[in-house]
């Protein structure tokens, strides 16, 4: 081993070689690339560079009209935009679906009780909550014989697309739909798609046709439609795809492998993932197992990514009954927090920058473990400021932004950074380093875990740094120099919470 532009220092020890890099090398080359690449960083990495880029569909959140928006479509909603954005930002394309439960026999039962009890103003004004107390109050008629006969009635003129039945059903979609948006909008989430299960009712009577002409479809006494997967072929393992009323051939089976069939028809991608629950496991093996005897090969290039069950989550009301609710809480109590901190800046719109931390903590919270995990969610664990929580993550980002306002946001070109020298700073350029890993092991294995104890050990080195390198009262080269630092760990910082779907709050 030779010394040389990198490597510094070489010595023996017993059994070892020690050497030391360069470090005015390291802190330049760090800075540099940090502050040209900005929100680009760590992206352009060659470990990247033989990564191919792809076609991606991804199905998440898809709450069922006039039902609970239950904790499991939060999850669904969170990780399928963390993949999204991972995805995005690495340059593939990708397309997010919604694909909302809107048709089944409970819209029989909903149009009745929209009939008896709905009310117009209240569908325009809070829809997702009006169906759903028109559903309960239905629902507790839904034994009575005249009532199912009037929901079977109602959702078989739904089938026959008669006019006014199916306008009014439109109305429920329509309006839920743009209640949706604008509480996704909260939760910084877009769809590029709404699809729904009612779109394929038709389309799963080809598919149906499609697995009788292969031979695949089997009747069993009952007359109920099923599928066998079994490798003996003796129906050990089996999926059930048409009921044998025959009033509605819809089940979510059929629907959803027309669904499968179309989209990737009309996106031709590389790879379908759908988000959802690890209760649903078995229904995605089915799924693809179907697809693949049907004769698509496309079915290896379809996931599941499940995730594990919360458990806890409820709101000072009581249960958690919609996602608003989450939303509301979380915005409400860090709102309390904060009044009561001694150190809370007088803020220009405290609520909007209450709705950004309470939004992190519900997401770091999430983020921690393994997603498959099932986890005991906490409000007051999710809040603290202390530890590694979504507060803490903007509280970092906060103090570094403030830095920078307060000295003045001098050029960062140029600045001779060669002064970096201490342990304090050279941590907080390695641990910089290292974030095109964090991103590409995150991408292989779609566990968001990664980036998020990556962004905790950024806080807590850039934490370490700020106490022990003061930018006030050094002499203007290494206040500049440490600024420049204490910018790149801001940007970095940054761009992985908007990752995760974080908005960085630049006042608390």
């Amino acid at each position: 081993l030779k010394c040389d532009a990198v490597v510094n220092e070489i010595s023996t020890g017993p059994g070892t070689v020690n050497f030391t890099i360069n470090r005015e090398l390291l802190a330049k080359t760090v800075l540099q690339q940090v502050l040209k690449d900005g929100s680009e960083y760590g992206i352009k990495s060659e470990l990247f560079s033989t990564v191919p880029r792809q076609k991606a569909v991804i199905e998440f959140s898809s709450p069922n009209i006039a039902k609970k928006f239950h904790i499991g479509h939060l999850r669904s909603t969170i990780i399928g935009n963390f993949i999204a954005n991972l995805k995005v930002a690495l340059g593939h394309q990708v397309t997010r679906i919604n694909y909302l439960g809107d048709w089944g026999m409970q819209f029989g039962l909903l149009g009745v009780g929209f009939q008896q009890f709905g009310n117009e103003e209240k569908l325009k004004s809070s829809p997702l909550q009006h169906l759903f107390e028109v559903y309960v109050q239905i629902n507790k008629a839904a034994d009575d014989e005249n009532t199912k006969k009037l929901a079977k009635d109602f959702f078989r003129k739904l089938e026959e697309h008669d006019e006014q039945t199916l306008s009014l059903w439109k109305q429920f979609r329509s309006f839920s739909i743009e209640e949706y948006i604008r509480i996704y909008k909260r939760l910084g989430v877009h769809f590029d798609e709404y699809s729904g299960e009612s779109f394929y009712q038709e389309k799963s009577q080809e598919v149906l046709k499609m697995l009788e002409e292969k031979g695949l479809l089997q009747k069993t006494m009952k007359g109920t439609g099923i599928v066998d997967l079994s490798e003996k072929k003796d129906l050990s393992s089996f999926s059930t795809v048409m009921r044998s009323d025959g009033t509605s051939l819809y089940i979510t089976r059929s629907v959803n492998l027309a669904a499968a069939i179309d989209r990737m028809n009309k996106h031709n991608c590389d790879i379908m993932m759908y988000v959802t629950d690890k209760s649903q496991s078995n229904h995605f093996r089915h799924l693809f197992q179907i697809l693949k005897l049907m004769g698509y090969d496309w079915a290896e290039r379809c996931q599941h990514v499940s995730f594990g069950l919360v458990q806890g989550m409820k709101t000072r009301r009581g249960e958690v009954l919609f996602l608003e609710d989450v939303l509301d809480e979380a915005r409400s109590r860090m709102l309390q927090n904060m009044a009561s901190a001694k150190t809370t800046k007088e803020l220009e719109n405290p609520v909007e920058t209450a709705e950004k931390i309470g939004l992190a903590a519900l997401i770091i919270q999430d983020f921690q473990g393994l997603l498959s995990s099932d986890y005991q969610f906490s409000w007051d664990r999710a809040l603290q400021s202390r530890g590694d929580t979504g507060v803490f993550l903007q509280y970092t980002h906060a103090r570094l932004h403030s830095l920078e306002q307060m000295h003045g946001n001098g050029q960062t070109t140029d600045v001779d950074v060669t002064s970096l020298q201490e342990p304090e700073a050279v941590s907080v350029l390695q641990h910089l380093l290292r974030y095109d890993e964090v991103l590409y092991r995150s991408s292989q294995d779609l566990q968001p875990k990664h980036l998020v104890s990556y962004l905790f050990t950024l806080s807590h080195v850039a934490a370490t740094a700020h106490r022990a390198l003061p930018v006030k009262g050094s002499t203007p080269d290494v206040a500049q120099a440490r600024l420049c630092l204490f910018r790149a760990a801001r940007s970095v910082l940054a761009n992985g919470m908007k990752l995760l779907g974080i908005t960085p709050v630049t006042q608390m």
